[in-house]
C-alpha cells in the first residue's frame, strides 16, 4: 500500500496529515470512537538526521504537553540513519536515543504508541521510532531490519553465507519481517484488504491496558525464548534486595 492508501483506510472521514520536504510525516486523523489519532513518522524511504529525529522527538513531547490521551500512530518507510559525516560529528546518536526516549515517555504518559511498518527502515532509525513504540503492526511487504547481512559481515568477519544459516535458526538475529514477528518484536500483520481503522480501533481495544509485552510474545512465538524469564527473574531479585 501507498502512504496515501494507508491514510485513507486508517482515516475514511478524511485527516490532515503531510509529508514535508524531508519525508517526515506530521499531522491528525479522527477515529471511529469520536477521538483522534496524533501522526507522526518518515516516508519515502528517507533517512533519518539529527533535523528529522529532533523534528520526530519534538511531536511526541508537544502530544505529552498537550494533554493527549489518544494513540500516537508512527508511520515508518525510512532508510537507515543519515550516516553523514556532519551528523555524526553533530551527535547523531544522541538525537536517535532522545527520539526513542521522546516516545516512550509519551507511552508513560497515557498515551498508546503504535508503529506502522510499511515499508524498509533499518538500524538506528528502526530502533529509534519502531521499536521505541509500545505496539508494532505491520503491513505485508514491509522489510525491518536491525542489521543487514552484509553490515553483520563486515562487523562479524563471518561470511554471508555462513550468516544465512545462522539466520534460519535464530530469528532475533536475523533480518525481516517474519523473523521481527517471532521475536515478539512485531505484534502482527494487518490485512490491506480490510479497513485499517477497524484494525486499529480493534487494536486499541486489545492492547490499551496493556503493558509491553514483547518478551512474553517472543517466548509463546520461540523466537525470543529467554528475555522473558530473564527479566522476571531481575525482578524478582530487585523485589528481595527492596
Amino acid at each position: 500500500m501507498t502512504l496515501d492508501e494507508i491514510l485513507a483506510s486508517l482515516f475514511p472521514a478524511g485527516h490532515q496529515v503531510a509529508v514535508d520536504a524531508d519525508g517526515l510525516i506530521s499531522g491528525e486523523g479522527p477515529l471511529p470512537d469520536g477521538g483522534k489519532a496524533l501522526v507522526t513518522g518518515v516516508a519515502n524511504g528517507a533517512p533519518l538526521g539529527i533535523e528529522g529525529a529532533a523534528k520526530l522527538a519534538g511531536a511526541a513531547l508537544a502530544a505529552i504537553a498537550s494533554g493527549h490521551k489518544g494513540p500516537l500512530v508512527v508511520l515508518v518507510d525510512s532508510d537507515s540513519q543519515r550516516m553523514s559525516r556532519r551528523d555524526e560529528l553533530l551527535g547523531l546518536s544522541e538525537y536517535l536515543a532522545h527520539l526513542a526516549k521522546s516516545l516512550i515517555l509519551a507511552d508513560m504518559s497515557g498515551i498508546h504508541t503504535i508503529g506502522l511498518l510499511y515499508g524498509h527502515t533499518a538500524a538506528g532509525a528502526f530502533i529509534a521510532t519502531a521499536l521505541a513504540t509500545r505496539t508494532l503492526v505491520a503491513l505485508p511487504g514491509a522489510h525491518p531490519e536491525v542489521m543487514d547481512l552484509p553490515s553483520m559481515s563486515r562487523v562479524t568477519k563471518l561470511s554471508i553465507d555462513v550468516l544465512r544459516e545462522k539466520a534460519k535458526s535464530t530469528p532475533v538475529f536475523a533480518p525481516g519481517l517474519e523473523n521481527l514477528a517471532k521475536t515478539g518484536a512485531v505484534l502482527e500483520t494487518f490485512d490491506p484488504a480490510r479497513s485499517l481503522a477497524a484494525q486499529l480501533s480493534e487494536l486499541l481495544q486489545r492492547k490499551t491496558a496493556a503493558g509491553d509485552d514483547r518478551d512474553l510474545i517472543g517466548k509463546e512465538r520461540g523466537g525470543r525464548p529467554k528475555a522473558y524469564d530473564i527479566t522476571r527473574e531481575i525482578e524478582r531479585l530487585a523485589a528481595a534486595d527492596a
